[in-house]
């Protein structure tokens, strides 16, 4: 797929023309990562809005005791970092590859040209900042509301939702995640989601392997968080 074509299928971009998208895409730069690579750390200066071509990018909120907090992960035709570029303020968070991924890049300085002139972009760059600050509501409420055990589980079936592919009442995701990562993202130790995921194997639910997360009924996964 050329870069035009990737532009098009993105939300930010999908009004423009082919003759704006060819100019966009001349203005992008692609930088490959691995795995763990670290594309901008919280604090660092915001210069470059970031589309993912391939792969996934975590986005992980560091404390000062070495904690993280996955806050989410994006993937394929999202986009990230462009609130530094909006407010001109250091990164709120570290970006970090989740897996082998192909990302492209533009400066902030076409950034804002190109929003001076798409009226379009500026709504759903606004569109995109609300949800993201609903997720980030939501997140707070599960932290305050919810158990372990049924942050987990919901967890899970957003994963699987995002990049899982379903199968009826299963659904099987193809992202190596550590058990330390998905605690990260629930906040809870690596040793309650170990315990979890033993209960849940145990009751025919979920299981993990090095490579991909089996969900094996979606519904009898539901009703663990209510």
């Amino acid at each position: 797929m050329t870069t035009p074509e990737l532009l098009s299928r993105i939300p930010l971009f999908e009004n423009l023309g082919s003759e704006d998208l060819e100019d966009l895409s001349i203005l992008l730069r692609e930088q490959k990562v691995k795995k763990g690579d670290v594309l901008f750390r919280k604090t660092s200066e915001g210069n470059a809005l970031y589309f993912i071509r391939q792969g996934a990018i975590k986005i992980v909120l560091p404390s000062r005791l070495g904690d993280e907090r996955i806050v989410t992960i994006f993937t394929a035709g999202d986009f990230f970092g462009e609130m530094s570029l909006l407010d001109g303020m250091p990164r709120s968070a570290d970006a970090v590859a989740a897996k082998d991924s192909r990302v492209l890049i533009l400066d902030r300085s076409d950034f804002l040209r190109f929003l001076k002139n798409n009226e379009s972009a500026i709504e759903k760059i606004l569109s995109t900042l609300s949800l993201r600050l609903r997720k980030t509501d939501e997140l707070l409420e599960d932290l305050t509301f919810l158990n372990i055990p049924a942050r987990f589980a919901k967890k899970l079936l957003d994963i699987g939702e995002t990049f899982g592919q379903r199968d009826g009442d299963t659904v099987q995701v193809s992202l190596k995640l550590s058990q330390q990562e998905l605690a990260d993202m629930v906040g809870a130790t690596r040793e309650s989601i170990n315990k979890e995921l033993r209960v849940l194997r145990e009751k025919g639910l979920v299981t993990v392997t090095d490579k991909n997360i089996h969900i094996h009924d979606i519904n009898r996964l539901k009703r663990r968080i209510h």
